[in-house]
């Protein structure tokens, strides 16, 4: 029951993710250009080029604002991948016993193993 859980959960989140895609690439592309934008705003010395750069970023800050959808798709991603860890992790099984002879048989055979 646990796993078709997190089946229907990691499904959700996928459908999600993917649904999310077009502006999730939109702020990438996004805040990109614009750090590259603000680098070269720090660099240059001319008032025009500063002028034009400025503009130029608050469009790109613009741009990235209104793909704020694109948090929802980081968070998709996020459950998907916490989903996947849950879904392939192991239970290990410890046998300790009250009885001192049977914890000593187990501590044997594992030693008889390697």
């Amino acid at each position: 029951m646990k796993k078709f859980g997190l089946l229907l959960i990691g499904g959700i989140a996928a459908l999600v993710l993917l649904a999310n895609l077009g502006p999730l690439v939109g702020l990438v592309v996004s805040v990109a250009i614009l750090y590259f934008v603000f680098k070269q705003f720090l660099k240059t010395d001319s008032t025009g080029m500063k002028i034009g750069l400025g503009i130029l970023g608050f469009i790109l800050l613009m741009a990235s604002i209104s793909n704020a959808p694109a948090i929802v798709g980081i968070v998709a991603a996020y459950i998907l991948y916490v989903v996947y860890k849950k879904f392939n992790e192991t239970k290990v099984k410890e046998t300790v016993s009250n009885d001192p002879f049977q914890n000593f048989e187990n501590q044997w055979s594992e030693l008889n193993k390697n």
